[in-house]
């Protein structure tokens, strides 16, 4: 069965009650989640039961060695996540005999987390679950718990290839949630080709992180970056470090004395005021992702305000967040005229109230970063000092988004549009989970998507939720579980339709590979290596890279390898828990970065090299003048160098060699051609076709996690006014995931809806000659030249006349 409900609906309770039963009657049960952080949340849960005959644990990267004996011997409720199933549990599974043989119940909880090429490897560790179940005779019932999700039963089904029942209908009481939508303004700066540049959606987020805290508003902000993430933190500590400092010595105008209000306007700031990292300047977004120019909670219908704060450029909507905000509590009416916009509220102003405090100097400790990549024990902390109220605003990455319990929270941030309803729904939900109202404010980024929904809010309220993409059957996918099944239990005959369709040819080239050896009883895995090391679930591409302090070899984190070519580069500058590093060293083959703690007045940024090339194409089909295609592609990307911005103007202090090794991907595209006799008219038009190809490829990217449940850092994109293996105008966007991830193959059967979203985002952005909110990417491998934003409009223009006509 799934269970697929809002935020606080009570899913929790729905299968705690069973599974406790059956541990109660002497079973054991098997609860998965896609995070640690979760799994420690559901263990204090638990134990906050005090029900002695349940004997509850987690088992996953933190558990410390001395403590899983027991766990396998003794625990009936094992709380794990699907990289520990896949890695210790299931090739161990002799050692666990005892808990497969009263195995009565499977929870795998937030699943709709496991989508993409993530959700396809966590499909086959559940078969090869089931499958190692059955040898120890258990038959245990699967419950699922989802977000709101399109068709959840079809996604259970094809998640863990058993028929599903499925419960949607949610009737938990809840509050209202109010939804802003916010557009930072345009600053006086220049980016890359005299583009106007809009203030970062990490400053505005600082900024309103930090006025809520200080209006003691239980805040959660996310980040779609690490770097992000801890960039936020550090300078809304940094703006409540200044107010500390200003209430340090009373005046007759103390900032916050009866009948005034602060002088911080987070639009302009004081004079030395600390602008934060990357204050007019791009934030980047996550590194890890092969772009090289760069899920589900509440249902809308529960979010039943949104407020648009938009407004004209430069000049954001402050009243309009203020009353947004005074639906959090009840409070005194809300004064709509003659305030200063980026005054901080007074007392009673917005329903809050100034925090009663004389330790003052103690207000930047409110604030903290939460991420993947810190220690065990640190992340308890923080999850700790949010639930006590020791802090009060967590910048974090998505970790926080699934179920943790943090009820309490008043407001929610979302720094960037987070990939798909389903996530900012459930984002949005994180707040006001004790019932009470609560307010959630989306911060577009200066990203094509963010704008055009900003400016198309019907977009977002009383759209369903995406379908969840996932494909077990991706051989690149399919292979290695089956080597990892094989080296579990001999596969035979019996098993293969446990693992689908295509398991037969796949096992096939496993053979001839050597991988598996074919005997009359079956598949065997024959090599001493361990077969669960060829899955990489997370699509890391490798080890992670350990980050290390050169001075004091102190363990920083980790950070995954293909992230490591951009973010942990030698010369990168690196930010954990609000310090600044510099790193000496990124030495690949021994799996660690060296830093040292530093303070540049720079930030870096990665630039790369990609080339395309077309392997076989699977469909296509006319599109107006030009053809549409979808297929399999190989694609080669290098990181060449680094830039250096000043963190305060973004002014360009250089562009540093770097020399890493090639990375290659095998994966599938869509692609689309125009012939000569369609382009020679706007070449003679003047129109640079090179420009218009490479923007009208950018802003593809930036519209397709419309149309696919993707992110738009889960694809990648290459654009040419002649391809080799075309002979044509192309343009290409492919998964970023070996073997493909469904994206793509989204993209071509929606492709009229996606590309004339994409025209449509172009042609109604303000700006003159392209911009980050339209055609421009801060990751873009060429600097983003060169770009052309009228010829990318009489481009798609002339692809879509066909279906504009028709229509």
């Amino acid at each position: 069965m799934i269970i697929s409900t809002g935020t606080a609906s009570g899913k929790s309770l729905a299968y705690l009650t069973p599974a406790v039963t059956a541990c109660l009657d002497g079973g054991t049960v098997l609860y998965l989640t896609p995070t640690k952080a979760l799994a420690a949340d559901q263990l204090r849960t638990l134990r906050e039961l005090r029900i002695t005959k349940v004997r509850a644990a987690t088992f996953d990267g933190d558990t410390p060695f001395e403590e899983r004996k027991w766990v396998r011997q003794h625990a009936n409720y094992v709380l794990t996540n699907p990289d520990m199933l896949h890695r210790g549990i299931l090739p161990r599974h002799a050692q666990w005999s005892s808990f497969f043989r009263r195995l009565r119940m499977i929870v795998v909880d937030e699943c709709h987390g496991y989508r993409g090429v993530f959700g396809s490897h966590v499909a086959q560790i559940l078969r090869r679950l089931r499958r190692v179940c059955a040898r120890y005779g258990s038959d245990p019932t699967f419950l699922l718990a989802s977000a709101t999700a399109s068709e959840p039963g079809a996604f259970a089904k094809r998640l863990t290839g058993l028929e599903m029942h499925e419960v949607t209908v949610d009737a938990s009481p809840k509050g209202s949630t109010t939804i802003a939508l916010w557009e930072p303004p345009l600053t006086d700066l220049r980016g890359e080709g005299g583009a106007p540049v809009r203030r970062t959606a990490t400053a505005e987020a600082a900024d309103l992180l930090a006025d809520l805290v200080l209006a003691d508003i239980r805040t959660l902000a996310f980040v779609r970056s690490r770097r992000g993430a801890e960039t936020v933190a550090l300078s809304a500590r940094a703006k409540l470090a200044d107010v500390a400092f200003s209430l340090t010595t009373p005046t007759d105008h103390h900032p916050l004395a009866p009948g005034s209000s602060t002088t911080t306007n987070p639009h302009n700031p004081a004079p030395g005021e600390p602008e934060d990292l990357a204050h007019h300047t791009p934030t980047p977004g996550p590194p890890s992702k092969p772009d090289h120019h760069n899920s589900a909670p509440s249902s809308p219908n529960d979010l039943d305000h949104h407020a648009s704060a938009s407004g004209p450029p430069g000049e954001p909507d402050h009243h309009a967040l203020s009353r947004a905000a005074s639906l959090i509590t009840p409070g005194e009416p809300v004064d709509e005229g003659g305030a200063d916009e980026g005054d901080l509220p007074e007392r009673g102003s917005l329903g809050w109230s100034i925090p009663d405090t004389s330790d003052w100097a103690s207000l930047p400790d409110k604030i903290a970063a939460y991420r993947a990549g810190y220690l065990a024990e640190d992340r308890r902390l923080l999850e700790n000092a949010l639930r006590a109220g020791t802090i009060m605003g967590l910048a974090t990455t998505n970790a926080l988004e699934l179920g943790v319990d943090v009820s309490g929270l008043d407001a929610v941030l979302i720094a960037g549009w987070p990939g798909t309803r389903a996530s900012l729904w459930q984002q949005a939900g994180r707040a006001g989970r004790d019932g009470r109202d609560a307010l959630a404010v989306l911060i577009a980024r200066d990203d094509p998507l963010d704008t055009y929904l900003v400016h198309h809010p019907d977009a977002l309220f009383g759209r369903p939720v995406e379908a969840i993409v996932l494909d077990p059957d991706n051989p690149y996918v399919l292979g290695p579980h089956l080597c990892a099944a094989a080296a579990e239990i001999p596969l035979a005959e019996d098993d293969l339709p446990v693992f689908g369709d295509t398991t037969p040819a796949v096992l096939e080239d496993l053979v001839a590979q050597n991988l598996l050896r074919k005997r009359p009883a079956g598949w065997f895995w024959t090599r001493r290596e361990r077969a669960t090391d060829l899955a990489d679930i997370r699509g890391g591409g490798g080890s992670p890279i350990q980050v290390v302090e050169s001075s004091t070899g102190r363990l920083l984190g980790s950070v995954d390898e293909p992230s490591a070519h951009t973010a942990v580069h030698t010369g990168a500058v690196y930010l954990h828990q609000g310090e600044t590093f510099v790193v000496e060293l990124l030495d690949l083959e021994a799996g660690v970065a060296l830093v040292s703690s530093a303070s540049p007045d720079y930030t870096t940024f990665a630039r790369d090299i990609t080339d395309i090339s077309i392997l076989g194409t699977q469909r296509s089909h006319a599109l107006g003048p030009g053809t549409l295609h979808f297929g399999e592609v190989e694609v080669t990307r290098q990181v060449v160098s680094y830039l250096k911005r000043r963190l305060q103007s973004g002014e360009m202090l250089g562009d540093e060699p770097l020399d890493l090794p090639p990375r290659t991907l095998r994966t599938r595209a869509v692609w689309w051609t125009l012939p000569a006799s369609a382009v020679a008219p706007l070449a003679e038009a003047g129109i640079d076709l090179g420009g218009a190809a490479h923007a009208a490829e950018h802003a593809s990217i930036g519209l397709l996690p419309l149309f696919a449940t993707c992110d738009r850092w889960d694809i990648g994109g290459v654009s040419t006014e002649l391809h080799a293996d075309t002979g044509l105008l192309t343009v290409f966007v492919y998964d970023g995931h070996e073997g493909g991830a469904g994206f793509a193959e989204r993209g071509y059967a929606r492709a009229t809806d996606w590309l004339t979203a994409t025209r449509e985002a172009i042609t109604s952005c303000e700006c003159d000659r392209g911009c980050p909110s339209c055609i421009q990417s801060p990751k873009c491998g060429n600097g983003n030249e060169p770009l052309d934003k009228r010829g990318a409009i009489r481009l798609l223009d002339t692809l879509l006349t066909q279906h504009s006509t028709s229509c």
